[in-house]
């Protein structure tokens, strides 16, 4: 019996070693500064979050917080330093959880699996996209638009090639069998300001980043991809009114870490980050610009990825979208 217990309690003592440093990392976290990648460019919807969340980021953890662009390849050069940076909490991914989730449907030689190597802390927002106009296209809906591509050329911008974007619009092509020609970007912002000059005639994008454009008539709105019409722009019809049943796409920004980073620290990071997007400011902030706050626990994060990988993996099939 001495011999069992005393096997027992060597075994007791080596796996509280073997645990020590990660309880020792949570409870000593944060101890030095904290950067939020967005793998897009700045101005885009990942990028304004980032960029309102990060100061108060900074004041309730009392340690520095920057906010680094790393664009490149639709989102996953930024994307592929998170899911390979150590697992300490120090290395946050705040961008397009939907833009994520198609990923690994597009490219089939992805140097992550972003199910294995990426942990959810909190979705932060939802905004849905836009369909917008350059003013000198001559359409004023969806119908109008389908029928000038077939008449000429209409050049649609894409924030990436496989982006979430790009996806809604071949959706919205083969429900309409409109014929566009898709022009990729860096990002949404370059999308955004190409179609701004007339360089390409329609885009769809984040609400978040694209409703300013709208309100200063640099940009005309056509149609909105939410369930139901929004309330700052409540004269324009959802994309299912037009036609496209059950239509509805978007944007949904929220935070990921490297897979093991410790249970404290995301439950830390869920629990802040969950009171700072819904803090009076940031909400009517972000509903200003069209965006609602939609927070979840890492559970349920975990399980919204899973559903949006499915789904865009059946709108990926169906596309033929594949990028080697």
């Amino acid at each position: 019996m001495l011999r069992r217990n005393t096997l027992r309690a060597l075994g007791l003592a080596a796996g509280a070693l073997l645990l020590s440093p990660l309880a020792a990392l949570a409870q000593d976290w944060p101890a030095k500064p904290i950067k939020i990648v967005v793998p897009y460019t700045p101005g885009g919807s990942s990028d304004i979050i980032a960029r309102a969340i990060a100061t108060p980021l900074q004041e309730a953890l009392k340690q520095t917080v920057i906010v680094e662009n790393r664009a490149g390849a639709n989102g996953n050069t930024g994307t592929d330093l998170v899911a390979k940076s150590p697992a300490d909490g120090y290395t946050l991914l705040l961008c397009d959880v939907g833009a994520l989730s198609i990923t690994p449907s597009v490219y089939p030689k992805l140097p992550f699996d972003p199910s294995k190597d990426l942990a959810g802390v909190t979705m932060l927002a939802y905004s849905p996209h836009l369909l917008v106009v350059h003013p000198s296209v001559q359409a004023g809906n969806l119908k109008d638009l389908v029928a000038l591509s077939k008449k000429s050329k209409i050049d649609f911008a894409v924030t990436a090639i496989g982006s979430a974007p790009h996806l809604a619009g071949v959706a919205v092509e083969k429900a309409t069998a409109a014929q566009w020609a898709y022009i990729p970007y860096k990002g949404g912002s370059q999308a955004i300001n190409d179609t701004v000059a007339g360089q390409t005639h329609v885009l769809m994008n984040g609400m978040l980043a694209t409703l300013p454009f709208v309100k200063s008539g640099q940009l005309k709105v056509l149609g909105v991809s939410a369930e139901k019409r929004v309330a700052l722009l409540p004269e324009v019809p959802t994309i299912a009114e037009q036609g496209v049943s059950g239509f509805q796409s978007g944007t949904w920004q929220g935070v990921l870490v490297p897979a093991g980073t410790p249970s404290a620290v995301v439950q830390r990071l869920s629990a802040e980050l969950t009171r700072i997007i819904n803090t009076p400011e940031i909400r009517s902030r972000l509903a200003a610009q069209g965006a609602d706050v939609v927070t979840m626990t890492p559970p349920e994060f975990a399980s919204f990825f899973a559903r949006e990988r499915k789904h865009w993996a059946d709108v990926v099939a169906q596309g033929g979208v594949k990028i080697e």
